[in-house]
């Protein structure tokens, strides 16, 4: 059986992010996890998380996780707090666990923490400025599918050096489904 850990490097990587950017609420988190899915899959043809994201006004959104956001499963209850701030119209996230690397590569720990370097400091509304920029995977969704379209992480191919060409990144994630089919 292939076990991929889907459900571990997304609570680990919530924990991370908080843990190690400010400011981190809700919107800053799913951009951050859109952008550790996305240039992983440019690198690799396959995203870290599982999760899909779709091109929502405010960019993309994971809109399985949002949907836990506002009931915590029992996993992420024992892993985060979500506190409400009436002061403010922001809910901050505390982690509740020590992040826990094992069940990432030493690539996709590289990329947590050069994400966490680039946008420590940032804030919800320049984390959404970012992700609407031209021709970028929610800027091309949302103008060509609409809003609420899931975004194709194909999109996340570009001709920068570091990002596969598109039939490799085709020809990788046709090799997992069959590993898949073949295991199951």
């Amino acid at each position: 059986m292939l076990i991929e850990h889907h459900r571990e490097k997304l609570i680990n990587a919530i924990i991370y992010f908080v843990k190690n950017t400010k400011y981190c609420g809700k919107t800053k988190l799913f951009k951050l996890l859109y952008y550790l899915d996305f240039i992983h899959f440019r690198e690799s043809g396959k995203s870290i998380t599982g999760l899909d994201y779709y091109a929502w006004d405010f960019g993309p959104v994971p809109a399985e996780l949002y949907n836990e956001m506002n009931e915590l499963p029992e996993d992420l209850k024992e892993s985060i707090a979500i506190i409400k701030n009436e002061d403010k119209d922001f809910i901050e996230i505390k982690p509740k666990k020590i992040f826990d690397n094992k069940f990432f590569t030493k690539r996709e720990l590289r990329l947590l923490d050069k994400i966490a370097y680039i946008f420590k400091d940032a804030k919800a509304e320049q984390m959404v400025e970012s992700t609407h920029l031209l021709n970028e995977p929610w800027y091309t969704t949302i103008n060509k599918t609409g809003e609420k379209s899931r975004i194709d992480y194909f999109l996340a191919l570009d001709n920068s050096e570091d990002s596969l060409l598109p039939e490799e990144a085709l020809e990788r994630v046709n090799d997992r489904e069959k590993l898949k089919k073949a295991l199951a």
